[in-house]
């Protein structure tokens, strides 16, 4: 397969930056998208050349560095998958395919593809830590939770902090990312003691990063390689209101 490759190129945070074009050859259907990039890459350190730099770890889906815009959508065209699940057959022979970083205040470009995306570290650092009896009987895990109420929970904690859900909204917001967070302790006994702190501390921080409102659109949860479903930012601000509530604030 053959392809035109119009990559965003930026030496750093206070270079401009713009888009450079590649062709390149050869390309079998069944590469990883970021197997593609690896071969444009050899090519490119061949001819002295500085290679597109992106942000890539355990290629499974998993770990969410793998984050770009590929033809205007967040991860690419597919849904339910990362940019590192997503294979060149899913292209056409001869197709020009354009590349981004994020495009978000709270995310400034590192360099070319990579974005610096601590905010989100700094979001959950802000949630603290949960106070938990790990010993004595009943054992903190051999609370009983319902089936329903932990499945909610562990489907909320499937967020891999990608940040599509940035990507995709016309407001940079990171509701659906925070509310996720918030939601997957709110909801089981072992994070009731700071619920209230959490929601507070989580909602104030995602503010002060520079993070736009939600827009109500629901891009971020069509866009989620997780599927992170938007009922979760309704419950994250049912507990930022509650929060606010209990402490006169």
């Amino acid at each position: 397969m053959k392809f035109k490759l119009k990559i965003w190129r930026q030496k750093n945070n206070q270079d401009k930056g713009g888009f450079k074009t590649y062709d390149l050859d050869g390309v079998s259907s069944d590469m990883s998208f970021l197997e593609m990039i690896d071969v444009l890459n050899e090519q490119l350190i061949d001819k002295d050349e500085d290679p597109v730099h992106f942000d890539h770890d355990c290629r499974e889906g998993i770990c969410g560095m793998c984050s770009m815009y590929i033809n205007g959508e967040p991860h690419g065209p597919l849904r339910g998958v990362t940019t590192c699940q997503l294979h060149m057959r899913s292209f056409s022979d001869g197709e020009t395919i354009t590349i981004e970083p994020w495009r978000a205040k709270a995310f400034p470009v590192i360099k070319d593809l990579a974005v610096d995306r601590s905010a989100f570290d700094r979001v959950i650092q802000a949630g603290g830590y949960i106070s938990v009896n790990t010993g004595g009987t009943p054992d903190a895990n051999e609370i009983p939770i319902p089936k329903t109420v932990a499945d909610e929970a562990f489907d909320s904690a499937t967020c891999i902090g990608c940040g599509a859900c940035v990507a995709a909204c016309k407001n940079a917001s990171a509701m659906l990312f925070v509310s996720a967070k918030i939601s997957q302790l709110s909801m089981l006994p072992q994070g009731q003691v700071e619920r209230d702190e959490r929601a507070e501390k989580m909602v104030a921080q995602m503010d002060a990063e520079g993070f736009g409102a939600c827009t109500n659109t629901g891009a971020c949860s069509a866009e989620c390689p997780k599927g992170i479903d938007l009922s979760n930012i309704a419950r994250m601000n049912r507990e930022y209101l509650g929060a606010k509530l209990s402490s006169g604030k």
